[in-house]
């Protein structure tokens, strides 16, 4: 199992424009120090005390971002050094991490995280309810974040069609709150999709940030 080869394969497959983020949750110090000493510098945690511990351990030129969902009480903990949070499903979380990003006198980079999937996963906002909270302006008073793009999951399925269809339909989305509500603001423009298994159809559909795991680092220990 070799990290580095798998790295470049994965970022052999990637367009100059498309970011990888490393999926390092559940794997060791050791496969990112790998996966570091062959260049990478962007990972992707989801669990905060886990993410902590690594961040105390590794290079401190390290990206870390923070993938899975993240819970209220959770942020002070990540507050001062994480780089983008890409799961806010929520308004209530978003002035969570303004508060935390405040007191570490901080702009935290955000993305929403939206809905696509055929699943009942109850995490994220739907088309309807993110443009509701985008309407409201509430948001637009949190000067200690900063709302980057979206991101989205596609139904865990073998159906190529399907995951494209989701993919194509957060692409639109995206385009249409650019329009909308962020045409002014240059740094609205991360569109965060695509995992392992199907991150080649997420770059076709548009993704400018993929989050690969297993096929760098092998299957996950738990």
């Amino acid at each position: 199992m070799d990290i580095q080869t798998n790295l470049k394969e994965v970022l052999n497959d990637l367009p100059q424009d498309v970011r990888l983020v490393a999926v390092s949750k559940f794997h060791p110090a050791e496969a990112i120090q790998a996966a570091y000493d062959a260049g990478q510098r962007i990972f992707g945690e989801s669990k905060v005390q886990e993410m902590d511990e690594k961040h105390g351990k590794l290079p401190e030129d390290i990206e870390w971002h923070f993938i899975g969902h993240l819970q209220t009480n959770k942020v002070k903990y990540i507050a001062p050094y994480v780089a983008l949070i890409h799961a806010v499903d929520s308004y209530k979380l978003l002035v969570e991490v303004n508060k935390q990003a405040s007191k570490v006198n901080r702009i935290i980079p955000c993305l929403l995280e939206i809905h696509i999937a055929q699943e009942e996963s109850k995490y994220g906002f739907t088309f309807e309810s993110c443009r509701t909270f985008l309407q409201e302006e509430a948001w637009k008073e949190l000067t200690n974040v900063r709302i980057e793009g979206v991101m989205g999951m596609a139904t865990n399925t073998d159906d190529e069609n399907e995951i494209r269809k989701e993919f194509e339909s957060l692409h639109r989305f995206f385009n249409e709150l650019k329009e909308n509500y962020f045409k002014e603001q240059p740094y609205f423009k991360e569109i965060s999709m695509g995992m392992s298994h199907d991150y080649k159809i997420a770059v076709a559909a548009g993704s400018t940030m993929v989050r690969v795991g297993s096929k760098i680092f092998g299957e996950r220990i738990y």
